[in-house]
């Protein structure tokens, strides 16, 4: 008999998406991203972090103050997106843990992403999360919440337990 407490493809993705996150560098909000096709192939992931060649080191990572990370930092929307070697992303749809902002929304749907699986949406009453709601509304672009069974996936790395 098969094992009955297996993760849903939307847990296993929204995982990816997270574990992706565990990449980043900044020090406030660490968002991955993890981009699906047809027969829930994964075509690419990304993180947020500093574009190719920029010194996570020299450059900065505070949130406010004239010289901030929004200036540089290079959302985990766009870094999955650029990520994917040019592969066709029509039709895919995209997981990541902060519902897009209205910049990775524009790529999203440039990109031809049909989807959005998002676990929140915290940011849903500024500016830039109602223009992104509205593109993506306008383009045709799914916007799915998720409600997942489990709270947590534990990943034990230790392998005297694999």
């Amino acid at each position: 008999m098969k094992r009955q407490d297996y993760i849903s493809w939307d847990e296993y993705f929204m995982g990816l998406a997270l574990l992706s996150g565990r990449r980043s560098k900044d020090p406030s909000t660490q968002v991955g991203a993890c981009i699906v096709g047809e027969n829930n192939r994964i075509m690419s992931v990304g993180y947020n972090g500093m574009p190719a060649g920029c010194s996570d080191d020299e450059f900065p990572w505070a949130r406010e103050g004239e010289d901030n990370k929004y200036l540089y930092v290079c959302h985990a929307e766009l870094n999955a997106i650029l990520n994917s070697g040019g592969r066709d992303l029509r039709g895919s749809r995209i997981y990541v843990a902060l519902f897009p902002c209205n910049n990775c929304a524009k790529a999203i749907i440039q990109s031809g992403i049909r989807e959005v699986c998002y676990l929140s949406d915290k940011y849903a009453d500024t500016v830039e999360m109602r223009a992104s709601r509205r593109m993506l509304s306008a383009a045709g672009v799914v916007q799915r919440a998720l409600t997942l069974a489990h709270d947590e996936i534990l990943l034990d790395l230790r392998k005297e337990n694999v």
